[in-house]
């Protein structure tokens, strides 16, 4: 504390001293009583200035202070304020008469705080989002032109929102949801006709992947949920990592898409051989069979789906990474009256040659199988698929079948090339589909496309030319138009 004197106290200091000098000074006999009143005072008045000298040092010190305080903003040796008091703003606004300071206080922003509910030691919010372009004879390559055509649009393609985790237990886990619903328009009935779920509006929220996977041990793992059967590897792949905007018509039509059940799965060389992990992959799972956020089996049977995954070599090739890998799939299902057998494409050839959702007028059975092989050196990865599948009617109770039985198949070869390393990529597919039911029905269709990866996968614009021929048109040329011509313009941002 800094004690400043006023000369006003000047006299009541005098006295104070005088006062303690007199009880102070101990009593001289002789010598004290020829002490005069002049030498006492003499005395006062040398304390008194020596008490006005340090009063003099004490001011210059407090205004050396002040003046450092307000000078200039803060050096780099300087300490940081604290951050509560930034909060505080002063400010001087000019007055006609003098300056008046002004001190705006904010609040304070309380910080937010997530944890988690249970033992997860991992928990993480994302998404994506895909908005598009869609002009010419839009899908025409799913058989959607005559009756199924559909118009110029700007559509959002997809639009998720997830959240996955990891518990202390070896448990990882998956929540997402699409706000955007397919084309595709899906009701399931059971064996009386009773409608068990539909999504035919398009309007709702629905769930996509929602499960739970235990990865204790990673040669065998156990997932249970919803999520994607084991069947077909362009359907497995991520909707963000395609090359391409859009699946091909084969794999929508004759792959399951996602199902209710549990699968195993795992690499069984993960631990014995790190190195090569992925020399070998399986999944077999057992599922209703009967698609995805349908709580009720069509009947008491099952679909199971398996696939297998073989990575032969794995180097280095122009010293560039390079790698070959093979696959094969396996379906069994035996399906309800009312089951929708196509739940992600068009499978029914309609009389203009045009594809539909092909939904089981009886009881049904379907027996599928697939082989894919890829190629991967640096930036260039070539990807070829082949899928087939038969569909029979089944008497149940007595009742005849109410379709004949077919098999419908088809492939698609896929290149694509970096041209500008990690940014721009130019890709090519060729895709064949056979509905199997009519003469001439076959649909193809080439692919060229152009990826601008502007940040990864994470944002990236993709342009996509389509060119469809469709068999059967061009042997009924009085159908109409048997080519068709689609661009697909897509912004995708992955959060």
């Amino acid at each position: 504390m800094i004690i400043q004197t006023a000369p006003s106290n000047l006299r009541t200091i005098c006295l104070v001293l005088s006062a303690i000098a007199f009880v102070a000074l101990p009593k001289q006999r002789a010598f004290a009583e020829t002490k005069s009143d002049a030498e006492r005072l003499e005395k006062l008045e040398r304390a008194v200035e020596l008490l006005q000298k340090r009063n003099a040092e004490l001011e210059q010190e407090v205004h050396s202070l002040k003046k450092e305080k307000s000078s200039g903003p803060a050096t780099a040796s300087a300490p940081a304020p604290h951050p509560l008091k930034e909060e505080q703003r002063s400010r001087f606004t000019p007055d006609s008469k003098s300056d008046v300071e002004k001190t705006e206080v904010k609040e304070e922003k309380k910080p937010l705080f997530v944890l988690t509910g249970a033992s997860e030691i991992k928990l993480a919010l994302g998404g994506f989002l895909q908005t598009q372009f869609e002009g010419g004879d839009v899908f025409a390559f799913e058989g959607r032109f005559g009756s199924g055509a559909i118009d110029d649009r700007f559509r959002l393609r997809r639009a998720r929102i997830n959240l996955t985790g990891d518990f202390a237990d070896q448990f990882d886990f998956k929540v997402e949801g699409e706000f955007e619903q397919s084309d595709v328009s899906l009701t399931v009935r059971d064996a009386t006709g009773r409608t068990l779920a539909s999504n035919s509006t398009r309007t709702e929220f629905g769930a996509t992947d929602i499960f739970i996977n235990w990865h204790d041990f990673p040669e065998f793992q156990i997932k249970v949920g919803q999520y994607k059967a084991p069947f077909g590897l362009e359907q497995l792949s991520a909707d963000t990592k395609l090359f391409l905007t859009e699946r091909t018509e084969v794999t929508s039509a004759l792959t399951p898409e996602r199902q209710v059940g549990v699968q195993v799965w795992g690499k069984p060389f993960a631990t014995a051989m790190p190195d090569q992990k992925d020399l070998l992959t399986y999944w077999a799972g057992i599922f209703n069979g009967n698609g995805r956020n349908n709580s009720i089996n069509d009947n008491d049977e099952f679909m199971y789906a398996g696939r297998i995954e073989i990575q032969p070599w794995k180097g280095s090739l122009a010293g560039q990474e390079a790698w070959v890998r093979f696959g094969g799939n396996a379906l069994s299902s035996r399906d309800a009256n009312g089951t929708v057998l196509s739940p992600a494409g068009t499978l029914r050839v309609n009389s203009d040659g045009s594809l539909s959702t092909f939904t089981a007028p009886s009881e049904a059975e379907r027996e599928g199988y697939g082989v894919d092989g890829s190629f991967h050196w640096g930036p260039f990865d070539l990807i070829a698929e082949y899928l087939s599948e038969d569909y029979k009617a089944r008497p149940a109770s007595g009742v005849r079948p109410a379709f004949a039985d077919f098999g419908a198949d088809g492939g698609y070869v896929q290149a694509s090339y970096f041209i500008v390393p990690k940014k721009l990529q130019a890709v090519a597919r060729y895709e064949t589909f056979n509905p199997g039911q009519v003469r001439n029905d076959d649909i193809r269709s080439v692919f060229a496309g152009v990826n601008y990866y502007i940040h990864g996968d994470d944002v990236k614009l993709m342009a996509n030319y389509i060119h469809t021929w469709s068999d059967f048109r061009e042997s009924n040329p009085s159908l109409g138009a048997s080519d068709f011509d689609e661009v697909i313009l897509r912004l995708q941002v992955v959060f």
